[in-house]
């Protein structure tokens, strides 16, 4: 039997899972052949479903790296000592993101299958309370060190500020004069100004 070496395997799911955003945020998770997953990768259907078992495994595998890229930037957020800033450095950054037509379209694409699927739906609450848990945390640190109002809910504003975030996401897609640049300064005042 031959050995697989990690990191070409690693390399060759990356590959397979950038070919398949890009086919999604043009055609959408339903409107996607796995045919078209495999021509933009430049494999055959064969050599695809050695590293994904069908279309749903590669779009579980999307939102599990987004849900692990998160997960990293919370982690580096823990470093920052001012949490209202850690909060700002966090908003901006996806923001920045927001600016990425693809980022955008499959954000929504991910929210839109969420609603159709059972499965997808699960594996996105997964995902949001993951994040939500990271910013609750976040925001408790912030009011234990009195840089963030104590009167709010942790749980209640985490909850707000994804919204805030996931508008700016749809905004992005549905609003084509939405330049997420330059209305990041306005958003770091509404963030600032809500948790001081």
């Amino acid at each position: 039997m031959r050995k697989v070496d990690p990191l070409k395997h690693q390399a060759k799911l990356q590959h397979i899972l950038e070919a398949a955003v890009a086919c999604f945020a043009e055609k959408g998770f339903r409107g996607t052949s796995t045919n078209e997953i495999c021509a933009a990768a430049g494999m055959s259907p064969g050599n695809l479903f050695h590293y994904f078992p069908n279309k749903q495994a590669v779009i579980e595998a999307i939102v599990e790296e987004d849900r692990r890229e998160m997960s990293e930037r919370f982690a580096q957020l823990a470093e920052e000592p001012d949490a209202i800033l850690a909060i700002e450095r966090l908003a901006k950054d996806l923001l920045k993101q927001c600016a990425d037509p693809v980022y955008a379209k499959i954000g929504v694409e991910v929210v839109a299958e969420s609603m159709r699927n059972p499965e997808m739906a699960t594996l996105f609450a997964a995902s949001e309370a993951s994040i939500k848990g990271d910013l609750v945390t976040l925001l408790r640190r912030g009011i234990a060190q009195g840089q963030i109002d104590a009167s709010l809910d942790p749980k209640i504003a985490a909850t707000w500020l994804i919204a805030l975030i996931d508008g700016a996401v749809s905004r992005s897609v549905l609003d084509r004069d939405f330049k997420p640049k330059a209305y990041t300064p306005t958003l770091m005042r509404m963030i600032r100004r809500f948790l001081e």
